[in-house]
């Protein structure tokens, strides 16, 4: 309230023989109180509170950029919480039909455009939403936007999320946070310089599962743990193209192919990319493991502290492709001591892969859930918990009944979007900030890096590079056309 005070005062204020004659003083004031009303209504609050302010009873101007599934996923997310209010949406794709994805119906930009305008014109009638091909457009022309929301191809992400914090706006980001490991310490880098509110799209790392494993973990219920097994029943999208670029084709109506492309060299338009699949391809996604790695390794990355992976190696399901990430994966990450915690071998699969079911478990025990999962293995017992960082459980299953949970240490989170929204509002950073994000998505990522170098890598994680194998390079910060450099 003092910001509007200091704003209001000079103008309501009246002079002493105004305020003496009779039947004047009313008029003034009101005249007067509803010229400074108008006056702070029309500054822009970036000029109020500096580019990153928004008050906590105000509501938060979000952008979308990728109408995707993924993006017209966390629109509705955020359809929840009265404060978010979409004003604008970018897209280079018009429209999509996800009838072949698990997304299902229409997404891209319009209809995208038009779900958001229906929901809020409930309470608001006739409200619009600005909407643009080229997201940079929409930054420099609505200078409301408070924070965006980054849902776009893999390949896109640090050049929007750079672009939006460096303008000072809060950015949540899907997973995983980058395409190589350069763009994951320098977004992180980025975000801590400007200070705006960042969070990852790892939805289960705001659930209360993450928490109680770590604290069940942290408790010893399972003894030192030096062995982890994480997975995805994920495979490649592409069931039929298998190697090299797609045929050309003609580029569709309403498809600005040339911005989709983004910092890739240019080649031309091909519906093998578009939608969703193109998360296969190198140049754009990042296989299974940059799909689901940020989900089903998180609760490892937390509860034991696994940041800098001493050496890493890869196997490609019936080989490994110049042009697409082939359809499962073997990956295999050595982790040394930190602290008090021994070192640690952790083990990725995908592609129908699974580890090998452990003795001693109890007819009924399952591994994961619905094809994902993690198994920590530690030298009093196991734990395992079901994808996206679900909750916990002790194997053999006969262990829970016995099991006095420890107290509650981890603040519990409101919830994935509400968390993030706080932080915009100047409250705690969400716990999945991009500080966080980026090293979660660095150590998934070096597992492609091995598997295109094709041997075991070691890695220096200070010096960025692998001492054995210099031509991973090339995969730790990739080219960008002109225009749309990183960095």
């Amino acid at each position: 309230m003092g910001m509007l005070t200091s704003n209001i005062k000079p103008i309501i204020l009246m002079k002493k023989n105004e305020m003496s004659k009779p039947g004047l003083s009313r008029r003034l004031f009101i005249r007067r109180t509803a010229t400074a009303v108008a006056a702070f209504n029309l500054v822009p609050r970036h000029v109020l509170g500096g580019p990153k302010f928004v008050a906590p009873s105000e509501k938060i101007n979000l952008a979308i950029i990728g109408c995707g599934g993924q993006g017209r996923t966390n629109v509705r997310a955020l359809f929840s919480h009265a404060d978010a209010q979409i004003i604008a949406v970018a897209d280079p794709i018009e429209s999509l039909n996800l009838d072949a994805y698990y997304f299902k119906g229409l997404a891209g930009r319009l209809p995208v455009k038009a779900e958001i305008e229906k929901h809020f014109s409930e309470k608001t009638p006739n409200y619009q939403v600005a909407d643009y091909q080229d997201f940079r457009e929409m930054l420099d022309k609505e200078k409301a936007i408070d924070a965006i929301l980054c849902a776009t191809p893999d390949h896109n992400h640090a050049y929007v999320c750079l672009t939006a914090m460096r303008q000072g706006k809060h950015v949540y980001c899907e997973k995983p946070l980058t395409h190589n490991v350069f763009e994951a310490r320098l977004v992180a880098k980025v975000a801590k310089e400007t200070g705006v509110a960042t969070q990852l799209g790892n939805q289960g790392h705001s659930g209360d599962g993450i928490r109680q494993t770590c604290e069940w973990i942290w408790d010893g219920v399972i003894g030192d743990v030096r062995e982890v097994h994480a997975w995805t029943g994920a495979s490649r999208w592409n069931k039929q193209h298998t190697g090299g670029r797609p045929a050309p084709e003609p580029v569709p109506k309403g498809v600005n192919w040339d911005l989709w492309l983004g910092p890739r060299e240019s080649r031309p338009y091909s519906s093998v990319y578009s939608p969703v699949s193109w998360r296969d391809f190198w140049d754009f996604g990042t296989a299974p493991i940059g799909d689901f790695f940020c989900h089903n390794f998180d609760p490892a990355l937390w509860a034991l502290d696994l940041r800098e992976p001493l050496s890493i190696e890869a196997f490609g399901v019936g080989g490994v492709d110049s042009y697409i990430a082939p359809p499962g994966g073997l990956y295999t990450y050595h982790f040394g001591p930190r602290g008090k915690m021994p070192a640690v071998k952790f083990t990725w699969y995908e592609g129908g892969l699974m580890p090998a079911r452990p003795e001693g478990l109890e007819p009924d025990d399952q591994l994961g859930a619905g094809g994902n999962g993690i198994l920590f293995v530690g030298d009093k017992g196991m734990l395992t918990c079901p994808g996206w960082a679900g909750d916990p459980r002790l194997l053999p299953g006969s262990r829970m009944d016995d099991y006095k949970r420890p107290a509650k240490t981890l603040p519990r989170s409101k919830g994935h979007h509400r968390d993030w929204l706080d932080a915009c509002k100047g409250g705690k950073p969400a716990s999945a900030n991009f500080e966080y994000g980026a090293a979660l998505s660095e150590i998934g990522l070096l597992g492609l890096v091995a598997m295109r170098v094709g041997k075991k890598m070691y890695w220096d994680a200070k010096a960025m590079k692998s001492p054995n194998a210099p031509e991973a390079d090339k995969f730790l910060r990739e080219s960008c056309r002109p225009g749309w450099e990183v960095a």
